[in-house]
């Protein structure tokens, strides 16, 4: 690369980096919103609260055990299938099997839909082609689905990853795509008038743009994603939450369902905040006006 190259490389990052510490505040902190502090705290008394509902209402009696159990049964469900398993397997065995399908279905988007959702976004043509495909599997249920994937892929592994990646793609796709159309014209306009080339403007202006857009993508994409488990799990499994849950329930053991439930929501949320993280470091603009 040239040094005219990299003067013009230099100047694009400068000025795209001016614009975004030029920012505001956020909106929230312009009008006096609660800070992260008094969030916290606000989700914390919401979730003490609804356990002791739950604690009042299954110990007082007001709904018995088998519609929904007390905290305390199912705490020591938890504490039993931790130390003598569930259906022939571990309780790290089916958090570890249902942990490889959802997050190997998820990369497996990640590296997939992302691009798509690019090329759309910047391509009339392969918009116009991939569009109304996406579109129209998009609001399929996966279990309307689910008959074709096991003729196509039998009742392994294959199947159940292919169901929860086919879950994740379109989030995925449509979120890059979004995240591409909000980038203004003006960075682009003003990264071409420096002298930038088409690869450098998708680099360093696109791609920057569209991250907050395609991170919020990812943690939609991992919510399908572990909401199409107990229906991937349907299809032979052996092992996994979604279908210690399934089996839990044939034998109406609603304290088992409730503790898979729990730890299902646990490791999405684990997740979430992973991701919530990442977006502070990756991108602090994000949010400001």
């Amino acid at each position: 690369m040239s040094l005219l190259d990299e003067k013009q490389r230099g100047a694009i990052l400068r000025a795209l980096h001016d614009l975004r510490r030029a920012a505001p505040a956020r909106p929230g902190e312009q009008y006096g919103a609660p800070g992260n502090g008094s969030s916290l705290l606000l989700s914390l008394v919401t979730v003490g609260l609804v356990f002791a509902l739950w604690y009042v209402a299954t110990n007082v009696g007001w709904i018995k055990p088998l519609f929904l159990p007390s905290p305390q049964a199912v705490w020591m469900q938890l504490m039993d299938v931790a130390s003598d398993g569930f259906a022939d397997a571990s309780l790290l065995s089916h958090i570890g099997w249902s942990a490889f399908r959802v997050f190997g279905a998820f990369v497996l988007a990640a590296c997939t839909a992302i691009p798509v959702g690019i090329m759309m976004g910047v391509n009339r043509v392969a918009r116009g082609v991939l569009d109304p495909l996406v579109e129209f599997y998009r609001p399929l249920p996966p279990l309307a689905y689910l008959p074709l994937v096991v003729i196509w892929m039998g009742i392994g592994e294959g199947s159940k990853v292919l169901l929860i990646y086919l879950a994740m793609f379109a989030p995925l796709a449509l979120s890059a795509r979004a995240g591409v159309k909000s980038v203004a014209i003006e960075q682009i306009h003003a990264a071409y008038s420096m002298g930038a080339s088409r690869g450098q403007v998708l680099r360093h202006v696109i791609m920057p743009a569209a991250l907050p857009e395609i991170l919020t993508g990812m943690r939609i994409a991992i919510g399908f994603g572990w909401t199409t488990l107990v229906a991937a799990e349907m299809v032979a499994a052996t092992a996994g939450l979604g279908f210690m849950v399934l089996t839990a329930s044939k034998f109406m053991a609603t304290d088992v369902v409730i503790m898979g439930i729990l730890v299902i929501g646990a490791m999405a949320l684990l997740f979430d905040l992973g991701m919530r993280w990442l977006e502070r470091r990756l991108v602090p603009w994000k949010g400001k006006a």
